[in-house]
């Protein structure tokens, strides 16, 4: 949450002429709803049964594209070996004062932090889902320091560390 996923997304699927898709704002659609209304009504295990049957859905349906998931997606339903298996999955490693102040801009349109009160608080809560989450993120086929990279670093990553040719046969 806040690591600059559909940021970095929109940019290298517009790069590499990829469709690029965000899971939430996918999810949205599919709800009429927003994610803290879809938090709210039916609960945070709804949603995250809903990402899975989403992520699925998308791999099936597109061959090559890129997809900006919420940082709870690889935590839950095995999605994580899931992705892995049918594409790269990158973690963009944020820092924890990087994230507290994006995600301060950005707390009322985010449920699971929309009640934390003070900012320590909510370095706390960024502090603790790292924590609970390190351990899938690290499942990524790479690692990248969002705040020192850049485009270019991130295409360059993508094309040495994809299995096939056909991707690099396309630019």
């Amino acid at each position: 949450m806040g690591s600059g996923k559909t940021h970095w997304g929109r940019r290298i699927g517009a790069k590499l002429n990829l469709p690029f898709h965000d899971l939430d704002s996918i999810i949205v659609e599919q709800e009429k709803r927003s994610v803290s209304e879809i938090f709210a009504e039916k609960g945070e295990e709804y949603f995250r049964y809903q990402e899975k049957e989403t992520l699925e859905k998308i791999s099936a349906e597109q061959e090559s594209f890129i997809l900006s998931c919420g940082g709870g997606t690889p935590c839950f339903f095995n999605n994580i070996e899931f992705m892995k298996k049918n594409g790269k999955v990158i973690w963009l490693n944020t820092s924890v004062d990087q994230l507290t102040q994006r995600l301060k801009r950005e707390q009322a349109s985010r449920p699971l932090i929309s009640d934390v009160v003070t900012d320590e608080d909510l370095r706390r809560y960024v502090i603790r889902k790292l924590s609970e989450r390190r351990m899938y993120y690290q499942q990524a086929d790479v690692t990248v320091e969002e705040e020192t990279t850049n485009l270019d670093e991130l295409i360059r990553i993508l094309l040495q560390n994809h299995e096939s040719d056909r991707l690099k046969e396309e630019l």
